[in-house]
């Protein structure tokens, strides 16, 4: 049901949602089997109700994936496994649809001069789809693609549920107090429990639980047993690796491409594979001679050879030796609450835009919601749920719920959209107060959230983050994460929770002087991953070809030998269950732009930058209605700058 002011209200009832789908599908195919049947079809009478049946049923759907997500349970595991065959078959037999492919492509010849840019965008991405799911193959090829992308989205849910099942089942119990000495005291209070009149303290694979041994933890041998533990989860997801890829490539070569990597970015910015493996290997080419002086220079923190479970530990204490800078002494200035206020502050002194709580039950007591209103004009919902949980999968995310357009009456609908962390929980007597990355971690999220939610774009299906090109929507999460640096920004919510003294600029130099901290190896870390996820998607490897893939990157990105059993594909739910499947690069060909575009808005002094409120205008208000490409142009004037990326992250 819709509440009064226009937004779903969050009362998803699972005991019969299976039934409720199916009605919902039902209903939907007898209206477009009618909508067929008109004479004459235009934008108005076919494409338009076709959009709006789409948007209420993702309407429908997304609280059930979203609990699921937030808050799972054996419940919401089935009923979401029991009717991702019956979403996915629905979706497949729509996008194969030879009537509406037909139809559309004649609406697009007939109307071409009636059409304004955003119906011929949703045409053009519409027709796409349809030439990349079948639609114009026989009925043999379409019902074995169907059976296909049932079995792609089973196996999906099924490696993200082993990834939380594993994460859950691990926990570490120390018993010696001077195996916690060094981590923070709210890190410590977060473990202990006390068992038979002992203290002890429970170390487990979630997140801010793992990050503060691996970080601060002395004792190497337990390091390694949380380190070990964390990239061996899941040993089953291996097998559904190699069906995944089989699939994908099976799917692939139905469709008339060589390979998925191939099919992959038809719909995206990158034009060719060659491309992409080029831009990774000139960024492989630009970071490594930087990485390997950082390695040295972490080298001499041990008196041992560095494994991967050091890592962390010794990069916080060169960190700490070469800025001075001890990340346990920022936290007390990150306290949550006061983070997501300065935040939008923050947005409202860059863009005008307002947030005003909303009192309403949501699926947990921690989640809370907002009205966000630009110029005093109420335009988007966001509801933040950012502590970490046992029933939460671990990561960060936004999840778009409805989208901003026009109905078919022309009514206005309003956007929403989640953003979901997995910060420390705070209780009734300890706050919950974030590391700096968390910071970083909430304005990227925050970034996607107001792409989405601010689009004024009347067709949903190019509305917000939707039709955006896969290697081009981090662009605005990366712009906006960049701003979690600057001093001007900081001031607005840095301050501390219990004397609430503003961060010193001291303080800030420090942090900011320390951003690209080991900021080569990083991008040599990460452009790892995303030339293994691209490579893999290239032709069909199966069981230890895989790891024999990543062994062969890894000679030329890892500069600390891997440890023979990390198994870190069977964890890789980016690619696996996320949707990044060949297009974990866009990461950082997005960031091309978004380094690009931040330089400018700080060169012009923040709050009074042209290009700020250019890039609302242009980015955040056009949502996917004409390519990243040409909004890119006509908010800079230009082409990207590819030094830009090197310059944000401090590499020579």
């Amino acid at each position: 049901m819709m509440s009064d002011k226009e937004f779903l209200d969050f009362d998803i009832k699972l005991d019969n949602f299976i039934e409720e789908l199916e009605k919902n599908i039902k209903t939907n195919d007898e209206k477009i089997e009618k909508l067929l049947k008109q004479k004459s079809k235009t934008y108005v009478s076919l494409v338009k109700p076709i959009e709006m049946l789409e948007e209420k049923l993702e309407q429908f759907f997304t609280p059930l994936s979203h609990l699921n997500a937030v808050n799972n349970s054996d419940e919401t595991q089935k009923i979401y496994a029991d009717s991702l065959p019956i979403i996915t078959e629905y979706s497949t037999k729509l996008s194969q649809n030879i009537d509406i492919y037909n139809a559309y492509k004649e609406i697009q010849k007939n109307e071409e001069k009636a059409l304004n840019f955003e119906q011929k965008r949703v045409l053009e991405l519409n027709i796409l789809n349809f030439e990349l799911s079948g639609a114009h193959l026989d009925a043999k090829v379409k019902q074995r693609l169907q059976e296909i992308n049932i079995r792609l989205s089973e196996l999906s849910n099924n490696f993200s549920q082993n990834l939380l099942d594993a994460t859950n089942e691990y926990e570490y119990i120390i018993e010696d107090e001077a195996d916690v000495e060094g981590l923070a005291k709210s890190d410590i209070q977060s473990a202990r429990y006390e068992e038979d009149s002992k203290v002890k303290y429970r170390f487990t694979l979630q997140m801010p639980s793992y990050i503060a041994y691996m970080t601060y933890g002395k004792n190497a041998k337990i390091r390694e047993s949380l380190y070990k533990a964390y990239v061996t989860r899941a040993p089953q997801n291996a097998q559904i690796i190699d069906e995944l890829l089989s699939l994908k490539d099976e799917m692939s070569k139905l469709l008339g491409f060589e390979n998925y990597a191939q099919y992959s970015i038809k719909s995206k910015m990158a034009t060719s594979e060659k491309n992409v493996l080029d831009f990774l290997q000139t960024l492989v080419k630009s970071s490594k001679s930087q990485a390997k002086d950082e390695l040295k220079e972490l080298q001499k923190m041990s008196e041992t050879k560095l494994q991967s479970f050091d890592s962390a530990y010794y990069s916080e204490l060169l960190k700490k030796e070469k800025y001075d800078i001890d990340e346990e002494i920022y936290r007390p200035y990150f306290e949550q609450n006061r983070v997501v206020l300065g935040m939008f502050e923050f947005l409202n002194n860059l863009f005008g835009m307002r947030f005003e709580k909303v009192q309403e039950k949501l699926w947990d007591e921690k989640a809370s919601s907002y009205d966000l209103y630009v110029d005093d004009k109420l335009r988007a919902r966001l509801y933040l749920d950012l502590e970490a949980r046992k029933s939460k999968r671990g990561g960060a995310w936004m999840h778009n719920w409805q989208s901003h357009c026009l109905d078919e009456n022309t009514k206005e609908q309003l956007a929403s959209a989640f953003v979901v962390c997995n910060f420390p929980p705070s209780t009734s007597t300890s706050a919950s107060l974030l590391r700096h990355d968390d910071v970083v971690t909430l304005f990227h999220e925050m970034g996607h959230a107001i792409h989405h939610i601010l689009s004024s774009v009347d067709e949903n299906e190019v509305s917000g983050v939707n039709g955006v090109e896969w290697d081009a929507v981090e662009f605005p999460s990366q712009f906006l994460e960049n701003f979690a640096y600057e001093p001007s920004v900081l001031k607005l919510f840095a301050s501390h929770y219990e004397s609430g003294k503003v961060i010193s600029d001291e303080m800030i130099n420090k942090l900011v002087k320390s951003k690209n901290f080991l900021s080569a190896s990083s991008m040599l870390r990460q452009v790892e991953f995303s030339i293994f996820d691209f490579k893999l998607h290239t032709k069909v490897y199966k069981g230890d070809e895989v790891q024999d893939l990543l062994d062969s990157i890894r000679k030329e990105t890892a500069l600390i030998e891997t440890p023979s059993y990390n198994k870190f594909q069977n964890g890789f739910a980016h690619i696996f269950a996320g949707g990044y499947s060949a297009g974990y690069y866009s990461y950082k060909w997005a960031e091309v732009l978004s380094a690009d575009a931040f330089f400018s808005v700080v060169d012009e002094g923040i709050f009074h930058s042209k290009t700020a409120k250019k890039y609302l205008e242009i980015i955040l208000n056009g949502g996917g209605a004409k390519s990243m490409d040409i909004y890119f142009k006509e908010l800079m004037g230009r082409e990207p700058n590819p030094q830009n990326l090197l310059r944000l992250n401090g590499i020579a």
